[in-house]
């Protein structure tokens, strides 16, 4: 039995998903809301698929239109996972030969969301703030200076899997994504681009699998224990998911510098956001 193509899937999706973002545009007095929130939720996607922060245009979005900060910041989060999904399977060609390494860092991300999810609903949101900027700034840095690392690091042997301190780098990134996430894809580009003998295409590729694992874990704990505005999930959903299949079409194509280059912009844009509150 022939098993079913993932992209019918998703347009099967997506075509349910128009069919109640029309509804909910037809049915609300703010139309303007309606197509603000799933224009974000595009963006977000497409950023995400290529480097991460795609949170710093839905999150504020949603508090514009009215979302209280935390409602909005779990609506978000489980908004953004269909749309890592199709980021996914974008980059399923450099995903090849990467399973071993990936079925050893997935447990790390799933761990650190959790945890990140938990200090989410428990502490006030000023407590993380100052890390996330170092944490961003320090990954930015990274991407950065990664050809130069690894040309340093060359002729050291290195592990096929990137070593204990990968896999706790990997687990400080669940953390953050779980608590908030914006910008968590800066921070694996570069843990895995220095840890990791691999063309930049292959390291995102890994990055996106990881990012989508932390979201969809911390998804399901908010979907437990938080309050959670469905319609803001459905459009963000829908936009980001047409902005996963477009991320992966650009991002795919970027050469190296280029994608780079996009990684540190994006990632000294989200310290700026961060640091500026």
């Amino acid at each position: 039995m022939r098993s079913p193509n993932p992209w019918a899937l998703i347009g099967l999706f997506l075509a349910v998903a128009v069919a109640g973002c029309v509804a909910v545009f037809a049915l609300s007095a703010r139309p303007w809301a309606v197509l603000a929130v799933l224009a974000a939720g595009v963006a977000a996607g497409t950023i995400n698929t290529i480097v991460g922060s795609g949170s710093l245009i839905t999150f504020p979005t949603l508090l514009a239109v009215g979302l209280p900060p935390i409602t909005a910041n779990v609506s978000n989060n489980i908004g953004l996972v269909p749309g890592g999904v199709t980021g996914v399977l974008g980059y399923r060609a450099e995903l090849a030969g990467q399973r071993g390494r990936l079925t050893r860092l997935a447990p790390a991300s799933v761990l650190g969301a959790l945890v990140g999810g938990l200090l989410l609903l428990n502490l006030p949101e000023q407590a993380f703030t100052a890390v996330v900027v170092v944490l961003i700034g320090l990954s930015c840095v990274l991407v950065l200076t990664q050809p130069m690392i690894s040309r340093r690091l060359a002729s050291r042997p290195r592990r096929a899997h990137g070593g204990p301190w990968l896999l706790l780098g990997v687990f400080a990134g669940g953390v953050y994504g779980g608590y908030f996430g914006a910008a968590q894809g800066v921070l694996l580009v570069g843990l895995l681009g220095i840890f990791l003998d691999e063309e930049l295409q292959r390291v995102n590729a890994a990055k996106n699998l990881l990012t989508m694992l932390v979201n969809a874990t911390a998804a399901v704990l908010y979907i437990c224990v938080a309050k959670v505005d469905w319609w803001a999930v459905l459009l963000v959903a829908l936009g980001s998911m047409i902005g996963g299949v477009l991320g992966a079409r650009v991002g795919r194509r970027l050469p190296p510098a280029i994608l780079r280059g996009v990684i540190v912009c994006v990632g000294v844009a989200a310290v700026i956001k961060l640091a500026s509150g």
